[in-house]
């Protein structure tokens, strides 16, 4: 029996890079999928590539009339709603904080935060009243560490990942869970978005990436492989699923051991340097 035989599950961000994965992944397992995003036209494709167990709903998941049309769309839809994937969002701005716009800074908390919390409030509703559900709230590294990221970004993620805690407590004793994933450095769309490129050409550019995140990461990331949006979507499944029936309130980072610190072999390199400079 495929893991998410007869369930019912929203993916937002689900356009491009690691929300497009997940709704792939879960169709595959037995899903029905509503997808949400901004672009109509991508959302409408990728649904209709789907089959008949996909459809899209266009939302902006920081206006809450849109992310409750987009709940009462699964529900009426299918009936229920079993699993809330809140993976929306955008890139990060790399300004200094002594130069930082405020209303970029609000935009940025309105999309990865607000737009989190709208997501569990509102399916969580609906969860609460069946008595279950998962909602896995997509973070990241940047939400844990300092310095990969911008400012924005990484303070709204660094929320979620309080939010996910704050909300697991909250619905728990409902039956409903709450989890997050924090991807490490995938080769998304999303980099280049942030560098401004157009929203699909810069979807089209991910695979060129991988080169790129290569020689950055190798002296970062203890498990020295590319990371993709199947590793994310796997770890995304496995909250969706009764697999993890007891866990809630914890984050999954897949991110190859960059959480955990420097591959030891750099460190140990360093220190025959220090060695070198001081004998």
């Amino acid at each position: 029996m495929k893991s998410l035989e007869g369930k019912v599950a929203v993916v937002t961000g689900a356009t491009s890079g690691i929300g497009a994965r997940i709704a792939e992944l879960f169709v595959a397992e037995g899903a029905r999928v509503v997808l949400a995003g901004r672009r109509e036209r991508e959302g409408e494709e990728r649904a209709a590539a789907l089959g008949s167990s996909a459809s899209f709903v266009r939302c902006d998941v920081s206006v809450e009339a849109d992310v409750e049309a987009l709940v009462g769309h699964a529900v009426e839809r299918h009936g229920r709603l079993d699993v809330m994937v809140n993976n929306a969002g955008g890139p990060g701005n790399m300004a200094s904080v002594t130069d930082f716009d405020a209303e970029v800074f609000a935009r940025t908390l309105s999309v990865h935060v607000t737009g989190v919390m709208l997501g569990i409030k509102h399916a969580g509703r609906q969860m609460v009243a069946q008595g279950s559900g998962s909602i896995v709230n997509v973070a990241s590294l940047a939400g844990k560490i300092a310095g990969w990221s911008g400012l924005d970004y990484s303070t709204a993620k660094a929320a979620v990942l309080h939010l996910t805690r704050c909300a697991a407590i909250d619905l728990g004793e409902h039956g409903v869970r709450v989890n997050s994933v924090s991807p490490g450095f995938v080769p998304t769309g999303i980099f280049a978005k942030g560098a401004g490129v157009e929203a699909s050409a810069a979807d089209a550019s991910a695979d060129s990436a991988v080169a790129v995140f290569e020689t950055l990461m190798k002296d970062s990331q203890p498990i020295f492989r590319t990371i993709s949006t199947d590793d994310i979507a796997a770890a995304a499944l496995w909250f969706a699923s009764d697999a993890s029936r007891l866990v809630t309130g914890q984050d999954v980072g897949v991110d190859g051991g960059v959480s955990a610190g420097r591959p030891a072999s750099v460190s140990r390199a360093d220190r025959e340097r220090i060695r070198g400079l001081l004998s």
